[in-house]
């Protein structure tokens, strides 16, 4: 596995891949930065709307290569939390493409990522306490919502206890997915990803901790990997031909008896089989919101999945977890550990993170690839600032390692 965290000061090549485009079916990325999908919480009725456009949109603006939304629900059952995006109707259409119209004009790819919740839904909003909703969600007119899942078994104590679904209900669910993937073609996304990691649905019915069903939807690895393979074979079936699909994946659910690496390599190969065109390789998330994994976090932390995935498969991968700058992520491209590098909380942080990455890795130190109404005020300042020796002037600090 990839150790490219360990020294990610040392001997990058002066010219960065991190910035070179990068094809999938027929479409072509500026570069190979990813804002990894993040529920914002934000949304009324699933509907996205001005407060959403202002935050997606300033990645394209900030050069990201593809721009993701966070986990957008395929049925109103199937939320997280109240907040949460949703594509369950035609009408939510329009404020979709809004939004794709914006980020494709600044030159970035738009994702959409749409997800069930299965038994991890009829949640809080974070800084509400993201527990199960109680007295004081009632207040704000937020009630709790019955859930799916492969069992009866609650998330835990307080939670709504799913239904667990019969083979009709499955069936029900795999066309929600397919009309999502319909919706979001005529909503103008680029890219669509599943959501098949963190405990929500899909993930449910793939780890043996969750899925002790005993019908061909349980049991073996083959059983529990049917609902996935069937949602992904039903959504390719409705997405065009020409366009990207992704998966994200749990590498590692993050229970000891759970699923496990060699566990997602195999799905993966079959994943590449049935159309998916990159793993967006996570981990953790099956009981909580969090895992062993992701409580003993360092830099690059999960590199070593997508690394895997990719050098066992043959499938692109992409990389997320505590990357922090651009040296760092084009380390993981260098060591060849991944295709695409997600940038999560580190861009809440740097909205800009892709025009600052590049800059330091020597690229763009004429401020070209930013929006032109403030690159040419950034190219105006740039010789006052270098000559004061000063940050800002786009100078790289490649020479420096």
């Amino acid at each position: 596995m990839s150790s490219c965290m360990e020294h990610p000061d040392i001997g990058l090549s002066p010219s960065p891949l991190l910035f070179t485009p990068y094809s999938l079916r027929g479409l072509e990325l500026r570069n190979r930065l990813m804002l990894a999908p993040m529920n914002q919480h934000a949304a009324i009725d699933g509907f996205a709307d001005d407060g959403l456009l202002v935050h997606l949109g300033k990645y394209a603006l900030g050069g990201f290569g593809v721009v993701a939304t966070g986990a957008t629900a395929v049925t109103p059952s199937g939320k997280i939390g109240p907040g949460d995006l949703g594509i369950w109707s035609d009408e939510h259409i329009p404020g979709f493409k809004r939004l794709t119209t914006y980020i494709r004009s600044h030159g970035a790819a738009a994702a959409l990522q749409i997800c069930h919740s299965g038994r991890k839904g009829s949640i809080q909003r974070p800084w509400q306490g993201f527990g199960p909703i109680d007295e004081s969600d009632l207040v704000r007119n937020e009630q709790p919502w019955p859930l799916w899942s492969p069992t009866g078994e609650a998330l835990g104590p307080g939670h709504v206890a799913p239904q667990a679904l019969d083979e009709a209900g499955i069936q029900r669910i795999i066309e929600d997915f397919a009309a999502a993937a319909v919706r979001a073609d005529r909503a103008g996304f680029d890219i669509l990803e599943i959501h098949g990691g963190h405990g929500y649905l899909i993930a449910s019915f793939l780890s043996p901790v969750i899925n002790t069903r005993s019908d061909h939807y349980g049991g073996d690895l083959s059983g529990r990997m049917r609902f996935a393979l069937e949602v992904v074979k039903s959504v390719r079936a409705h997405w065009p031909e020409r366009k990207p699909l992704f998966f994200r994946a749990s590498c590692v659910d993050g229970h000891p008896a759970g699923w496990k690496l060699e566990d997602t390599v195999v799905l993966a190969t079959q994943l590449k089989e049935h159309g998916v065109d990159l793993i967006d390789c996570s981990s953790g998330g099956l009981r909580i919101s969090t895992s062993i994994e992701n409580t003993q976090r360092k830099p690059g932390y999960q590199v070593a999945y997508a690394d895997e995935v990719r050098r066992r498969t043959g499938i692109p991968t992409s990389a997320v977890g505590l990357i922090l700058d651009g040296r760092q992520a084009e380390r993981v491209l260098q060591e060849g550990a991944a295709d695409l590098v997600a940038i999560g909380r580190q861009a809440l942080y740097d909205p800009y993170f892709a025009h600052h990455a590049a800059q330091d890795l020597g690229v763009d130190a004429g401020f070209d690839a930013w929006d032109i109404s403030a690159g040419w005020w950034l190219a105006k300042r740039r010789p006052g600032l270098a000559a004061l020796g000063l940050p800002g002037s786009g100078e790289s600090r490649i020479s420096n390692i």
